[in-house]
């Protein structure tokens, strides 16, 4: 059977792992020759198991030999943890070869059955040649629980984070929206483990996240000549570790651990919101004819679309036929979410009738915006050039949103109900819901009242 029978050895009727501990391992592993029943009348049965003894022994071998594999000092935390990580697989790889689970000690002596109990220890007492040699603790260490479980780095916690503790957060969301809000979240995780190191999350400590605040008020508040960066830039990277840790720790069952990055914010004392556009400056830069006429048709409509809806862009971009109304008696569009794509919040469900500029747009793109779907990082890159190579941004502060502003800031003007405005908004309300908001008919003739001229 040549190497299909490796280490194997069958006699009095099963299957044995037959197998000499390698004379450079002989100095750390006293039991010399390794024979152990492995359970089994079958040769398939017994394969799995002795690969699973092969991958134990060879594991414990290396963790015998410390940093045998180029980890480094063991005085590291990165070697500490590779050595826990091997003998926590090997104990483990051992228990499955021995026909059991692995589990720790003290969850087998909560949840194993008594028979299973002394099983594992006749089992370990019988390896065990009365010497306490390797032979009985590598067997009592996989059957007994004691190798305990390796740490948990912050970029393994941050993985066991987006699979399994916010797996909720990302039902719903397109494949984009997924790696946005993965990007968004990683962003100050690995932030955090270039400044302090990829150590066992558990081990992060109140001065790392000191290291941490005064790493980003270095940034927030550079030398002469360097850019200032945000203070809500450095919150929300704060933030995300912080929320990290504290999710980690209640997933684990150790809510009560205080949080390192705990009151740790900066204030954000140059914020501002984004200007809107004057109602001048729409009608005489950006609506006059040949303005917009070399942007690429999509783009263009999707500019047209946001000025009367006040819809954010990827809204508008991410448009499907279906929710395109224009064989309607108020033509509209429709915010509603995707069972493939979600929508920012609950209020933001909505349908706002379609007038002046942004009728005409749609009327021209009733299928949607195909070259900008689910691309918000491509939509925003091409208007944003568009409009500062044809300096249609007032000042430096102004964004496309200021459209949305501009949007707001025209109802509220033209006086229109203020429970009205947040509906076409798509901003929440705390106000209790009564009725549907207006029909359809009725939000037109609101929104007529703020309509900009079309220009032939």
């Amino acid at each position: 059977m040549g190497k299909e029978s490796r280490y194997l050895e069958f006699r009095a009727g099963h299957w044995h792992y037959n197998r000499r501990v390698p004379a450079r391992f002989a100095a750390f592993d006293d039991r010399g020759r390794i024979r152990i029943s492995l359970k089994t009348t079958s040769f398939e049965t017994a394969k799995d198991r002795r690969d699973a003894m092969v991958k134990a022994d060879d594991l414990y071998w290396a963790s015998l030999c410390g940093n045998d594999d180029g980890e480094g000092s063991l005085n590291s935390v990165r070697a500490r943890a590779a050595v826990a990580q091997r003998r926590y697989q090997a104990a483990s790889n051992r228990a499955m070869a021995r026909g059991f689970t692995y589990a720790p000690a003290e969850e087998l002596a909560k949840t194993a059955a008594l028979e299973e109990l002394l099983e594992r220890i006749r089992l370990v007492e019988a390896r065990d040649d009365g010497r306490k040699s390797k032979r009985g603790a590598a067997e009592a260490e996989a059957l007994l629980g004691g190798a305990s479980p390796p740490p948990v780095s912050i970029s393994e916690a941050f993985d066991i984070y987006c699979e399994q503790i916010a797996a909720d957060e990302l039902i719903g969301k397109s494949e984009v929206q997924r790696k946005a809000w993965i990007k968004t979240q990683k962003r100050g995780v690995q932030y955090l483990i270039d400044l302090i190191g990829n150590k066992p999350i558990l081990s992060i400590t109140r001065q790392d996240a000191q290291s941490f605040y005064n790493w980003w008020r270095e940034r927030i508040e550079p030398k002469p000549g360097k850019v200032a960066l945000k203070a809500n830039t450095a919150n929300r990277d704060i933030g995300c570790v912080r929320k990290l840790y504290a999710a980690y720790t209640a997933f684990i069952g150790e809510e009560d651990k205080p949080n390192p990055f705990r009151n740790l914010a900066f204030k954000d004392k140059g914020k501002g919101e984004v200007p809107p556009f004057e109602n001048e400056w729409v009608r005489s830069r950006i609506l006059v004819p040949d303005t917009l006429a070399t942007m690429n048709k999509e783009a263009r409509l999707i500019i047209l679309a946001l000025i009367e809806t006040g819809c954010r862009p990827s809204e508008i971009a991410n448009l499907e036929a279906e929710d395109i109304v224009l064989d309607h008696a108020v033509p509209h569009i429709r915010i509603q979410p995707k069972p493939h794509r979600e929508i920012k919040t609950r209020a933001s469900i909505r349908d706002i009738p379609l007038v002046g500029v942004s009728l005409n747009a749609m009327h021209q793109a009733p299928n949607g915006f195909e070259r900008y779907r689910d691309k918000p990082n491509l939509l925003s890159a091409t208007l944003m050039k568009a409009f500062k190579s044809r300096g249609l941004f007032p000042s430096a502060d102004h964004k496309i949103y200021s459209f949305r502003h501009s949007f707001e800031k025209r109802m509220l003007e033209a006086g229109i109900d203020r429970d009205l405005r947040m509906t076409l908004m798509g901003h929440a309300n705390s106000r209790p819901e009564y009725g549907d908001g207006g029909s359809l008919e009725f939000r037109r003739d609101q929104l007529l009242k703020i309509t900009h001229p079309i220009v032939d």
